[in-house]
């Protein structure tokens, strides 16, 4: 009885949160713009939910909301306490690994993988926004990327898997397999011996790699497995097998890839690249559609946005799925007979857009900090976010006082007021681009020889180190903050009154900050932050919004 109640009241709230709309959707890649990775996704009834990796940013794993795969609302986080798990010592791109969402029986159930500690565990709830349960390991499922499917006429559970290569001995560089249990939903744990049902990929004798994130669907009488294939750059690529039985065995499809981007001409205009890690859905106007993480490059392979969630219509032939193999590139808008469902209150998600957020009511749910949240060093109010200065700075590997949000668009604006009396020259507070503990810009405000100043540091490739790049006197009014990602060139601006502005720095190396220089599997955020650079302090820093601007030609 108390399932039936909370599943009613969340349907409650769901409903009291969108406004069904007359208009037919075209659906604008991304449809989850800036660094939305890894993206599973599941249909409950008329609602969508997906999940996405965040590596080592916390909140992890946010729950995205929709009814029409358009109009996008983030309704929670599924590690939302440090209860749960935090990430303190590990760099960005470590932690949290591609999640996968299921849905059975009114439970909610998501997989994922805590790449460096607790290897593959498994969250519940009972309502999709949460709060989760904290997790359950999985000590058996040895490997990356855990997936549930549930098998209805059965009522048995399945959890497929990237594992090592047969006895721990690989062909080659990138073999891998997949692995199957049977999985115990009730009690959150396998069941007997695990079985391979892929080895290396769909035809080990190209010795292909990372066949990983596994999903397993049934259509009519076949099990369809269909996993990522070529690893997650521009290699990337899904494939699909399928079998009568649940346990195999699993035969190619001779028309995979059923998704790439490979082989197209790396000069087209606008490229999608990286197509892969998909899952299938059927949407609301009964057509079916692929979800998947791709990028939008410039100079080839450099992007600063991260890997994003993007859509494009599936069929379905002689039972195969297809999206699109490799022969055409993918589109950046697609139509749909889809009726638009616009989210009360929610976030632009996709296209061009722009916002400003305010701190009266906390902080928005997309909001991150670094490797867990330190609630007693921040509070936010109607004069702002106010951060307490703190030890820790980016370059390490702690908390420091930074509160983030993505870069959405390769064209991007972020601006902040400040309300900061530096008492010393350690202590700082601004605006961050940043990458990873060594990829990032610093527009601060500071004191140097008892004068305040703003410092524009950029970070040095692989060390803690940072390079001043410039300087500018300034009183100890408000100040404006500004920063201004261009695709490989960025820029930085002052303003004590909020109309002039100063130019602090010009067409600074915006690649400093792109996946290929850095590494890693993250992308972008803007935050503000501040840091007392390793000593004690009892001062603070006060933000009095954050404004966001994204304008993408292809986007219009």
């Amino acid at each position: 009885m108390l399932k039936k109640v909370a599943k009613i009241c969340s349907i409650i709230v769901l409903v009291c949160c969108v406004k069904i709309a007359s208009a037919q959707v075209t659906l604008t890649n991304p449809i989850l713009t800036g660094f939305y990775p890894d993206p599973s996704i599941v249909k409950v009834g008329a609602d969508y939910y997906s999940v996405h990796s965040t590596f080592s940013y916390f909140p992890g794993l946010p729950i995205m909301h929709s009814r029409d795969l358009k109009n996008w609302k983030q309704i929670g986080n599924v590690i939302s306490r440090p209860s749960q798990m935090d990430f303190k010592g590990e760099r960005m791109s470590r932690g949290l690994f591609a999640p996968a969402i299921a849905y059975y029986k009114g439970i909610y159930y998501v997989t994922c993988t805590d790449i460096d500690h607790d290897g593959n565990f498994v969250v519940t709830a009972t309502n999709p926004a949460g709060p989760y349960s904290n997790p359950v390991k999985l000590p058996q499922v040895r490997g990356i990327d855990p997936s549930i499917y549930f098998d209805e006429a059965t009522d048995k559970a399945y959890i497929t898997y990237n594992s090592d290569a047969p006895d721990n001995k690989p062909l080659y560089s990138g073999h891998r397999t997949v692995q199957m249990y049977e999985f115990d939903y009730k009690n959150l744990k396998t069941i007997g011996e695990k079985k391979q049902l892929i080895n290396g990929g769909v035809d080990i004798t190209k010795k292909p790699v990372w066949i990983e994130g596994p999903h397993i669907m049934k259509r009519n009488d076949w099990y369809i497995l269909y996993c990522a294939e070529g690893g997650t750059s521009v290699n990337h690529s899904q494939v699909a097998l399928r079998s009568k039985d649940i346990w195999g065995p699993y035969v190619p499809y001779e028309g995979n890839p059923v998704l790439t981007q490979r082989g197209l001409p790396a000069d087209r205009p606008n490229p999608i690249t990286s197509a892969g890690h998909a899952q299938f859905i059927e949407g609301p106007d009964g057509n079916w559609y692929s979800i998947f993480l791709a990028v939008r490059p410039y100079e080839g392979d450099y992007y600063n946005t991260g890997r994003e969630m993007f859509i494009a219509p599936l069929t379905w032939v002689n039972d195969w799925p297809m999206i699109e193999h490799g022969e055409k590139a993918l589109e950046y808008k697609y139509k749909t007979n889809i009726k638009e469902v616009k989210q009360k209150g929610a976030l632009p998600q996709n296209g061009n857009f722009s916002y400003t957020m305010k701190f009266d009511k906390g902080l928005d749910l997309s909001m991150m900090h670094l490797r867990t949240v330190d609630s007693s060093s921040f509070k936010t109010s109607k004069n702002g976010l106010t951060l307490n200065l703190k030890p820790e700075t980016i370059s390490e590997l702690g908390n420091p006082s930074f509160v983030a949000k993505r870069q959405q668009h390769m064209n991007s604006t972020a601006e902040t007021e400040l309300v900061f009396t530096p008492k010393s020259e350690k202590e700082k507070a601004g605006l961050v681009i940043y990458q990873d503990e060594s990829h990032y810009y610093f527009l601060a405000k500071s004191i140097k020889d008892g004068k305040t100043q703003v410092e524009l540091y950029k970070s040095v490739h692989r060390k803690k180190d940072v390079e001043l790049i410039n300087t500018l006197p300034v009183g100890n009014g408000k100040l404006v903050l500004r920063i201004t990602n261009n695709a490989d060139k960025c820029h930085f601006a002052i303003s004590e009154n909020g109309k002039d502005f100063k130019i602090l720095a010009e067409n600074q190396d915006g690649k400093h900050l792109s996946t290929r220089v850095s590494g890693g599997f993250i992308g972008n955020v803007f935050a503000m932050y501040a840091t007392s650079n390793g000593e004690k302090s009892d001062n603070n820093a006060t933000f009095k919004y954050l404004k966001y601007s994204g304008d993408d030609a292809v986007l219009r």
